[in-house]
């Protein structure tokens, strides 16, 4: 990188990068797969498409069915360590 980049910047770097990464990816899916978004010249003539099984496709995507079986909460650990009453 040279000399003007200290070694303090990369863990910055790093994280803008990952952030960057999230932001690209979300863009893309919904420029991709977002059943409101008409890139074709066909589907924008139409003004109210008749797509309500793509919408829940997009909607219904693998993250949240995974997620809606696990419990609702972020550190199970510490929320079972200070709910028990002793």
């Amino acid at each position: 990188m040279g000399r003007w980049m200290k070694p303090e910047v990369y863990p910055l770097m790093a994280a803008m990068a990952f952030v960057t990464g999230m932001c690209i990816s979300q863009l893309t899916r919904n420029l991709l797969l977002n059943p409101d978004v008409r890139i074709n010249k066909v589907h924008r003539k139409t003004a109210v498409l008749d797509n309500q099984e793509e919408g829940e496709r997009y909607a219904e995507h693998g993250l949240r069915k995974f997620l809606r079986t696990r419990p609702p909460e972020v550190m199970p650990t510490v929320n079972r360590f200070f709910s028990d009453e002793n």
